[in-house]
């Protein structure tokens, strides 16, 4: 595939997963390129630059994300996704966390371009997510065989309204660590600050917002212009990982960082640091790294709610509104599940160009 000698061209889909906004790839049209995707993936996004003008992302961490989707290697799942999270102000391309926002996508994605055949009205697909090791179900609305994005359902952080799209998540402790608390502990003393690690989706610590001196309700701008505020949590954050057994994550994004704090509109709420900003409403891996981190005992999040939650709807406010996680067997690392529902949609399908010759330069 070639766009000219300077230029190197890629089938592609712009979409809206979630909250996110991503491009998403064919794993086999990846293959027949002859490119490093850590030098292409920067250079089809546009970094390094704030703006990302030179590419298809969109200047932020929530807009600067790409899915890579083929044939499934796992035989009890029907495709594979594998998430990169591209830098905006570098060429650094990070693989080991995953996205359950953009997740919302990939199903309607594999079903477009036949990776997937579809039954009238629900079509279910296993989804193993590479980078965690994770599997999810994702029902995908296809009456008449074919993928529908209008619909009724609402999620905070989006305007207007989309066709639900179910997500049940298993298999998801442990994914970079190997345990679901990688300190051995529930809860750990860093600094005078009470953090519980979790690896339960997404591998983060969470924290109360009142510890770094904060309300817990303020604005994701705020928060993102308080460089002490995120100087301490990068502190706090780079202590942790290291007694979780991260090494030094320094220029990494995982662990995530959670502050958790009273809510008036949920059961709980938290403000979800990327790590470096904060995130514009939440990320959905999050979520229900939190859920699951309240339906054990002696967790920062079980000893802040109000009451013992093992399984059923746990709602988190977020900045833009809420989103709620249905836990099903709290409590066991083993054999915990959880359902959330989002919508996706398709903005863009076509051919991206990345000249790479800029890259080297």
């Amino acid at each position: 595939m070639g766009g000219g000698p300077e230029m190197i061209s890629v089938p592609a889909m712009l979409m809206r997963g979630g909250t996110s906004k991503g491009v998403y790839l064919l794993k086999s049209d990846l293959d027949r390129v002859s490119a490093d995707p850590n030098v292409l993936l920067p250079a089809v996004l546009g970094s390094p630059d704030h703006r990302q003008i030179d590419g298809l992302g969109g200047g932020s961490s929530t807009t600067s994300k790409v899915a890579i989707v083929g044939p499934a290697t796992r035989a009890s799942c029907d495709i594979d996704y594998l998430f990169a999270q591209v830098d905006v102000e570098s060429m650094r391309v990070d693989w080991t966390p995953t996205c359950g926002n953009i997740l919302a996508g990939v199903g309607p994605f594999a079903i477009e371009r036949g990776l997937v055949a579809t039954v009238d009205g629900y079509t279910p697909i296993r989804v193993h997510l590479v980078n965690t090791g994770a599997t999810v179900t994702v029902s995908v609305p296809t009456p008449g065989g074919q993928v529908r994005y209008a619909g009724g359902f609402e999620i905070s952080g989006v305007p207007g309204r989309a066709a639900a799209i179910d997500m049940v998540f298993s298999e998801f402790c442990g994914g970079s660590t190997g345990t679901l608390f990688p300190t051995g502990n529930p809860v750990d003393d860093v600094d005078g600050v009470a953090v519980t690690a979790i690896d339960a989706g997404v591998c983060a610590i969470i924290a109360h917002a009142e510890a770094f001196g904060i309300a817990g309700d303020e604005s994701p701008q705020r928060l993102t212009g308080e460089r002490e505020l995120l100087r301490d949590i990068e502190y706090v954050r780079l202590r942790a990982a290291l007694a979780m057994g991260l090494g030094d994550v320094t220029g990494r994004v995982l662990p995530k960082v959670m502050l958790i704090s009273k809510s008036h509109r949920g059961d709980i709420r938290s403000r979800y640091f990327v790590p470096s900003s904060c995130h514009p409403t939440h990320a959905v891996s999050g979520a229900l790294c939190l859920a699951t981190a309240a339906t054990f005992s002696d967790t920062v999040v079980a000893r802040f709610l109000p009451y013992p939650f093992t399984a059923g709807s746990l709602v988190i406010e977020h900045p833009a509104g809420t989103i709620s996680v249905e836990v099903i067997g709290g409590g066991r690392a083993d054999g915990i599940s959880a359902v959330l529902r989002s919508t996706a949609r398709k903005l863009f399908d076509g051919t991206v160009f990345a000249d790479l010759d800029k890259m080297a330069a």
